[in-house]
């Protein structure tokens, strides 16, 4: 757990150590921040979330298996996206606004809002997170997942 914290303090270095007057992360910054959080929650799933399942999620083929599910709802929690299996919409917006480059901003926004319901009456964890990403990636023009 420590470790994450210390991956996830690099990260927000990273990015929010920008100057005050930049509006957003650039693709290079989002795309690191993204291996840093990849680097902390595939090894916990190592065993069944291959490299190669992890890089097909990235593409957007969203696998419906449990350990693929727990995966992506790892990585969705450390994006302060998701907590205990509910949305976190208002921590969403402002990952939205620090992290995302300005040209994927309205997309996004619209498919957080349209996906608001999501995780709704899931009680699991891991299929939250996975019915979260399934309706963000029906939602929004591009899709982008670590």
């Amino acid at each position: 757990m420590r470790y994450d914290l210390r991956l996830l303090s690099i990260a927000s270095l990273l990015l929010f150590g920008l100057p005050l007057s930049w509006a957003a992360a650039t693709e290079e910054q989002m795309w690191a921040a993204g291996k840093l959080m990849r680097d902390v929650c595939l090894p916990k799933f190592s065993k069944t979330v291959t490299v190669e399942i992890a890089d097909s999620i990235h593409n957007g083929n969203i696998p419906d298996d449990k350990d693929a599910k727990c995966y992506i709802n790892c990585i969705l929690e450390m994006m302060q996206t998701i907590k205990k299996g509910k949305f976190q919409l208002d921590s969403a917006l402002k990952q939205v606004d620090m992290l995302l480059p300005d040209k994927f901003k309205p997309s996004y926004l619209k498919g957080l809002d349209q996906c608001k319901d999501a995780t709704t009456g899931i009680k699991n964890n891991c299929d939250a997170g996975h019915a979260l990403l399934t309706c963000l990636k029906s939602n929004i023009d591009v899709f982008i997942f670590p």
